[in-house]
């Protein structure tokens, strides 16, 4: 499915129409699921959505999910990066602006909120706007028009309002820095997304459609990585998550002499198992947690660590986890797809 996008020149200020593929999330984890599902019950209302997770997990791909599944996918889409955009010139970008309203505007200009109408504005990092924009988008959100710096009049908008921020928001009314009305408002339907290290199991699928993305972007023929060089990716913490990974796989396709990536290509900082506790850090959120998921999780985990470690012989791995061979053979059987990898001939041990 495809959607229109406006982008705007940041040095001339004009605003340009392109049509784009509606991108997806991609992964097979139950965490993700869970964020699908709530994209299919609400893409179809207007209600307003606040997106929520670490930099680098997707917000903007969730956002433009909902634009694409929405009966607005045919009308702009505008993506606004509160946090870098500079404060005193936000308003003008977001409102629009007069001819002569300050300094440099030569002529009257459409807000942001203007090219979205009967469509959808992406407010990305909204924990960073000012408290005096703060104010005036709560008046937009509540009487659905916007006045234009300088002007005396205002404009009616019919525009899909979707935020997201990687700021733990209710801390930041807590702490006075964010209206608490305005949270309110945004938070009508809210979307967390994990991040990359607690849907490990995900990072196989999301290298392979890196490759083809990059193999195809840079003109080169196929590359694999090697199961050696996949469990470090597995084990890696990924603090930058899904775009820190896609990154790396970018720079392994320019920098892969041959069409084979080993672990002996990956940067140092990925070549040292992650050392941690037997028993990980887990937090219990208020929706709670699914415990057999849980579990089943960092049993998946501790048998990835084992494998990996005797370089696949199952016999020695069934050893550090102290159960018989036949357990640990049933296991892999049931959890073919995470662990194919190790139920090669290779690895037959």
């Amino acid at each position: 499915m495809n959607h229109r996008v406006i982008e705007r020149d940041a040095a001339s200020g004009t605003a340009a129409v392109r049509t784009v593929r509606a991108p997806q999330l991609i992964g097979e984890h139950p965490l993700l699921d869970r964020v699908r599902s709530l994209v299919q019950k609400v893409a179809a209302t207007s209600a307003t959505v606040l997106v929520s997770g670490e930099s680098g997990t997707g917000k903007e791909v969730v956002a433009r999910m909902l634009h694409a599944a929405s009966d607005r996918a045919a009308q702009p889409f505008v993506a606004v990066n509160c946090g870098a955009i500079p404060a005193d010139l936000l308003e003008s970008e977001m409102f629009g602006h007069e001819r002569g309203a300050f300094t440099g505007a030569a002529g009257a200009r459409a807000g942001m909120f203007q090219l979205a109408h009967r469509g959808t504005i992406f407010l990305d990092e909204i924990g960073d706007m000012s408290p005096a924009l703060q104010v005036k988008l709560l008046r937009v959100l509540q009487e659905r028009e916007v006045r234009p710096v300088g002007s005396d009049r205002s404009v009616v908008v019919d525009v899909r309002v979707i935020a997201a921020t990687n700021q733990d928001l209710e801390a930041a009314v807590a702490a006075g820095r964010f209206r608490e009305d305005l949270y309110y408002r945004l938070n009508v339907v809210p979307v967390p997304l994990p991040p990359l290290r607690e849907r490990r199991s995900d990072v196989p699928l999301l290298v392979e459609h890196f490759l083809a993305k990059h193999t195809e972007r840079h003109r080169r023929g196929p590359v694999r990585i090697t199961e050696e060089a996949m469990v470090h990716l597995w084990e890696h913490a990924w603090p930058g998550n899904v775009r820190q990974l896609e990154n790396l796989v970018e720079r392994l396709v320019i920098l892969c002499e041959g069409d084979v990536v080993d672990e002996d290509d990956l940067p140092p900082s990925l070549r040292t198992f992650i050392t941690r506790r037997c028993i990980p850090d887990l937090r219990i959120t208020e929706s709670g947690v699914d415990l057999n998921f849980v579990v089943e999780e960092f049993e998946n985990e501790l048998i990835t660590k084992a494998l990996s470690r005797t370089h696949g012989n199952k016999q020695a791995a069934a050893r550090l986890l102290g159960v018989n061979r036949t357990t640990l053979v049933a296991k892999l059987r049931r959890r073919a797809d995470l662990f194919g990898a190790f139920s090669t001939p290779a690895f037959a041990a």
